[in-house]
């Protein structure tokens, strides 16, 4: 696996990485179990946002000084970009099953916000493993990347006719599972992943849902990670984007959850950007669809697909 970015990049990646978790861990911790607003979490995806764009200034510098060209800094610029808001965008799908997974265990909002932070640290390790042996493995057989375009393309197909169903956790075969192995209580102990019970030391229902959290975060990473290699091979690309798009996804649930019914076709348009991305895979060989090209697309069918969404909501409402 070879990738463009410097070492010193690699370092400076990986200390903004420690230094964000620490302020969610420890500066945030101390604000304690409290409701998130829809004001907050806007402010907290703005910073993240900007935080990433800002690292995708100093990565275009670092290509174009080690490479003294600035078409080459602009294209891998253009990767990272690309990268971030396909995975951002198919973030917004893994928010909806987070969000219906709290419904679903009654998780108040105030006990949430630790669920998340820990679920992106289970994330980023986890997505970290996945995109290395992803890397090495395109590296390897060339062939894989077929197998994963058609994926892509079937998992858009099958996002499509899902989108208008009613969604349900009663015959979640990962929940059936996990109940099976774990006594769970019936009751929240605050903040507690366990506690006593007659004697016994049980799981409380919030450990099922950190559980549950990880399990659909990982799923979500199988479409994502190959969507992201679709763009570039650069496996720093791959895992930057995708740990940026990460960082703020706390931020972001909350808030998207306030405004989740105003983007009901949404999930029509992220299964149209797979089908796409599947498809530029496919055809690689054949023909390589420009890096712009492609930003392009995406940015097209988020925004068309949310403003129809709007629309309709608004007409529903005059109604």
């Amino acid at each position: 696996m070879q990738t463009i970015a410097p070492l010193w990049l690699w370092a400076t990646f990986v200390g903004i990485v420690l230094v964000s978790l620490f302020v969610d861990f420890v500066v945030l911790k101390k604000q304690g179990a409290h409701d998130i607003g829809v004001k907050e979490a806007l402010n907290w995806s703005l910073v993240w946002i900007a935080l990433s764009f800002l690292f995708n200034g100093l990565f275009w510098w670092a290509v174009k000084d080690s490479t003294g060209s600035t078409e080459i800094a602009n294209t891998k610029s253009l990767e990272f970009l690309t990268g971030y808001l396909i995975e951002k965008s198919l973030a917004v799908d893994n928010i909806f099953v987070f969000l219906l997974i709290f419904t679903y265990f009654a998780v108040p909002t105030h006990y949430q916000k630790r669920v998340l932070m820990i679920g992106i640290i289970g994330a980023i390790v986890l997505r970290t493993i996945m995109i290395l042996v992803g890397g090495w493995l395109l590296a390897e057989f060339h062939w894989i990347l077929y197998v994963f375009g058609a994926f892509l393309i079937l998992t858009g197909v099958k996002m499509w006719w899902a989108a208008g169903q009613e969604p349900s956790l009663d015959d979640n075969p990962a929940l059936k599972l996990l109940r099976k192995i774990l006594p769970v209580s019936k009751h929240y102990d605050g903040e507690k992943f366990w506690t006593v019970e007659n004697g016994k030391k049980i799981a409380t229902p919030l450990f099922m849902v950190i559980c549950l959290v990880a399990l659909t975060d990982v799923i979500f990473a199988v479409d994502s990670i190959p969507a992201i290699f679709a763009i570039t091979s650069d496996p720093f690309i791959v895992l930057t984007s995708n740990v940026f798009a990460i960082l703020g996804l706390r931020a972001m649930y909350f808030l998207l959850a306030a405004v989740a019914n105003k983007f009901h076709l949404l999930n029509y348009g992220l299964a149209v950007i797979l089908v796409f991305i599947g498809t530029k895979m496919c055809l690689i060989d054949i023909y390589k669809i420009p890096v712009g090209v492609s930003l392009g697309v995406v940015i097209g069918i988020l925004a068309a697909t949310m403003w129809l969404s709007v629309r309709t909501s608004k007409t529903e409402e005059h109604a």
